[in-house]
């Protein structure tokens, strides 16, 4: 079966609406720290905190109108591996161990690692998922589960439903954006216009720095939930939205970098010493 996440490694070209606005990272207990065994860079502690599954919505939704592209059908099983990235990176799940054969990361299951709750309900909810799911089930198996997209009837009950909707209201809760209702001719929608655009910016900022003046040419010097953000708004077919802002040159670096990084051989660099092994799961699984 063909995911609704498989697309091509490919970049889409450049689009010339002009994006505004970007955000910070989110908030962990020092339990998820530990877990972790990463420290993550410091912020203001004044500054939003966000999950990448926030991160990944907040580029996709357009400021003023508040809901994503109608074209986009990408960013749905997107943001279902942000989820098990941001459960990965504080210490809830892991890939099973490769074993002497080394299977590569598409074959190895994802196992709960720390069955204790995030506090967030999204990723408690596919936590009590993988915790309860035996024999344990491989990330492109998962993605589709949470996202729906199974021919397997007994697996619909994974599905996590209306996932932008939920991570909006957060967005709301948070400050970020405002709920409004619009007509659209033949039916009212609910949409949640940006209303603070200093956050977006810092986002959008923080990802054009990633691969312009931060940029390290090695993937393992990045900061993992930067570059899990980089490839998972790709795969969403969101990062274009960080860079339409970018002046013709530094565009063209950017895109450059971020082709650099998609060309890479994920099973290599999980194999590489202090790595997360589902995070490049997930990346390996997403960027088909």
């Amino acid at each position: 079966m063909s995911g609704a996440y498989s697309r091509s490694s490919g970049l889409v070209q450049r689009r010339t609406t002009a994006v505004t606005t970007a955000t910070a990272e989110i908030s962990g207990d020092e339990l998820d720290e530990k877990l972790n065994g990463e420290v993550e860079e410091d912020h203001d502690s004044k500054e939003t905190r966000l999950t990448l599954m926030e991160e990944v919505l907040l580029l996709g939704l357009k400021d003023r109108e508040g809901y994503t592209s109608f074209w986009n059908d990408c960013i749905s099983s997107g943001l279902r591996g942000c989820i098990l990235i941001e459960l990965s990176l504080r210490g809830r799940v892991e890939l099973e161990k490769a074993g002497m054969r080394r299977r590569s990361l598409t074959n190895r299951k994802v196992i709960c690692r720390n069955d204790q709750p995030t506090g967030d309900v999204l990723l408690d909810e596919a936590l009590r998922h993988i915790k309860e799911t035996q024999p344990p089930e491989t990330v492109q198996s998962w993605i589709e589960y949470l996202s729906g997209e199974t021919w397997n009837p007994l697996k619909l009950r994974y599905q996590l439903r209306n996932v932008r909707e939920r991570l909006a209201k957060n967005l709301v809760e948070k400050g970020v954006c405002t709920t409004e209702k619009q007509n659209f001719l033949l039916f009212d929608m609910t949409t949640h216009p940006l209303t603070d655009n200093v956050v977006k910016q810092r986002l959008i900022k923080r990802v054009q720095d990633s691969v312009l003046s931060r940029w390290t040419n090695d993937a393992h010097r990045m900061d993992r939930r930067m570059l899990s953000l980089i490839y998972l708004a790709h795969s969403s077919d969101v990062l274009e939205n960080a860079f339409a802002p970018l002046s013709d040159d530094d565009y063209e670096v950017a895109m450059k970098r971020v082709r650099e990084l998609l060309d890479l051989d994920f099973d290599t660099e999980s194999m590489k010493e202090g790595t997360n092994e589902l995070m490049w799961a997930v990346i390996s699984a997403m960027s088909k």
